[in-house]
């Protein structure tokens, strides 16, 4: 494999496991040194550890809750402190739960709302605080409930459509600054928050197993909007979900 992000330094949100830990290994298999950011420091640190071993790398675990702005300037300060510089922020994190519309709390909206998409929006300010005159690329991990969703999930599917629109946003205000943005869109992953989904548990919401990826088909499309091969994109939105949005 062509180490195509070789002296590049990306962080990477929720990488502790599931899909995020899938994006941390394949940057840092494409040459790129690696922050592991996640709520839990133990599994940062191991997590971290292990990449650096498998993969030659440069890797740091640092604990950060990405839904309070104060742990995200940290986080970049740490790895900019450490690692010399920042070339690229995939924005994984993310928080999933489930009620009645009838149901939700303005703090069950805001607990979501703030690690879904705030905490996007705080990585996406130190990127362009952080980054050099080179630029560098935000990727951001939404969801195909940003576009079509099912009951019981309105304040995730809520804030994936608005990370897509910061996206858009992020695009814009970044081109002076050589920063690209980008969003993915994941279907069906075979992870643990797949599987525990009350709404799939429930058949509310049914899956065919045919359109079920893995997470390291996440990872490839982000490791390429990441790379010198999409310079010429951004702005963009991509479904990795198998064609489950395809269907009529």
């Amino acid at each position: 494999m062509t180490r195509q992000l070789g002296g590049k330094v990306a962080i990477v949100t929720g990488a502790a496991g599931g899909i995020g830990a899938a994006i941390a290994a394949r940057l840092a298999a494409e040459g790129a040194d690696v922050v592991i950011a996640d709520i839990h420091a133990d599994n940062a640190a191991g997590a971290a550890r292990a990449l650096a071993q498998a993969h030659g790398v440069r890797s740091l675990g640092i604990a950060c809750d990405v839904g309070h702005e104060g742990q995200v300037q940290a986080c970049v300060a740490e790895t900019t402190r450490a690692l010399g510089r920042l070339d690229i922020v995939v924005n994984n994190a993310g928080l999933m739960t489930f009620k009645a519309l009838t149901q939700w709390t303005a703090q069950d909206w805001m607990d979501v709302l703030r690690v879904d998409l705030l905490g996007a929006d705080f990585f996406t300010k130190q990127a362009f605080l952080h980054m050099g005159p080179d630029g560098g690329a935000i990727v951001n991990i939404a969801s195909v409930h940003a576009v079509m969703t099912s009951a019981n999930a309105a304040p995730y599917a809520a804030a994936k459509a608005a990370m897509v629109s910061l996206t858009r946003t992020t695009s814009i205000e970044g081109r002076e600054r050589r920063i690209r943005a980008n969003a993915v869109l994941p279907g069906a992953i075979d992870t643990p928050m797949l599987w525990n989904n009350p709404n799939v548990l429930a058949g509310i919401e049914t899956i065919d197993r045919r359109e079920v990826g893995q997470p390291e088909d996440v990872a490839a499309a982000v490791a390429f909007l990441a790379s010198d091969d999409a310079r010429f994109i951004t702005g963009a939105t991509l479904a990795v979900d198998g064609g489950r949005l395809a269907k009529l």
